[in-house]
């Protein structure tokens, strides 16, 4: 297409001649027309957003597109609320049904919630516009995370108990140290506090003792291994500790001697030592302890008391 030309009457040839605008004052008009839209729209904005309180379509579809975003996280919420609550119902499950019946500890809730307290750790948060709701989702994610950990390792630890269970039932501290049915056995002394029979003061008794005769045998109460062996001049005197693995260990004191040896595996009900009066003692007897994962619990909750004496040398009889 032909380019446009533009033309001018000459009054003194009396004639159109083409008119060449100069490119400089070409440039300064597009400048100026440049300009003053530029100072229009500026202007329409501001009386458009200050003066009548109108939103841009943009503005408006990033607060649609915010507001969607905060919908969804609060559902994420919600959502998060019922996976906790369904989280603690397995939780009480663990303490109060699954772990003990592996005699494991229930985990507290110290442990479980541990992690989320003192420093803030959700102060990047702070500056957004929708920083609550940032917040609470970060929060519940953090706090889920963390007690999904904990459960599934305690998890892990019953399904490994689980695994070996016919050998824990074998290790557990389950039958008596001496033969209790005997006539020439008697309690002399429980687990928990007690009057010292030294000082008169009142002591916690990490155990329990059987009274009888020096020379009278002692058993294992579990399948284990000898673990140490040693002789307490102002405490347990002769000793016997057995280590059975799965958190429990037993101590045997007060011995007359031992009949096993640092590192012997023994089994339930086989022959460890005899009964003495050595070491902190006012007269022949057993001193019995049993101890869970470094803590000295009942023993009489490990064991029948009203077990016979045909019962008691029927779970010996295969070892002694």
């Amino acid at each position: 297409m032909a380019k446009q030309k533009r033309y001018k009457f000459n009054h003194e040839t009396l004639a159109y001649e083409i008119h060449r605008i100069p490119i400089k004052r070409r440039f300064s008009k597009g400048f100026i027309l440049f300009v003053l839209s530029l100072a229009i729209s500026v202007g329409y904005y501001y009386i458009y957003t200050r003066y009548l309180n109108l939103e841009t379509p943009k503005t408006l579809s990033l607060k649609r597109e915010n507001d969607e975003l905060a919908n969804r996280l609060e559902l994420i919420n919600r959502r998060f609320e019922s996976v906790n609550r369904s989280l603690v119902t397995l939780q009480m499950r663990d303490n109060y049904v699954y772990r003990p019946i592996f005699g494991m500890e229930e985990i507290s809730q110290d442990v479980r919630n541990a992690g989320f307290g003192g420093v803030d750790r959700y102060s990047h948060l702070q500056n957004f516009e929708r920083s609550g709701i940032l917040t609470k989702t970060a929060y519940n994610l953090d706090v889920l995370y963390k007690k999904t950990f904990v459960q599934t390792k305690s998890f892990d630890d019953l399904a490994l108990l689980a695994k070996n269970a016919d050998e824990m039932t074998l290790c557990v501290p389950a039958i008596p140290p001496v033969n209790i049915s005997s006539s020439k056995i008697r309690y002399s002394s429980s687990f928990g506090y007690r009057r010292d029979p030294f000082h008169g003061d009142y002591r916690m008794h990490s155990g329990v003792d059987l009274s009888g005769p020096v020379g009278e045998s002692i058993f294992a109460t579990g399948n284990g291994r000898v673990v140490d062996i040693g002789f307490d001049f102002f405490g347990y005197g002769n000793f016997i500790l057995i280590d059975h693995g799965f958190g429990y260990k037993t101590r045997y004191a007060h011995l007359k001697s031992a009949l096993v040896t640092i590192g012997k595996a023994v089994k339930r009900g086989e022959q460890i030592g005899l009964m003495g009066n050595t070491g902190r003692s006012k007269g022949p007897h057993l001193h019995y302890e049993v101890i869970y994962r470094n803590k000295t619990v009942n023993p009489l909750n490990y064991y029948n008391r009203d077990i016979n004496d045909q019962q008691f040398r029927e779970l010996i009889s295969p070892k002694s």
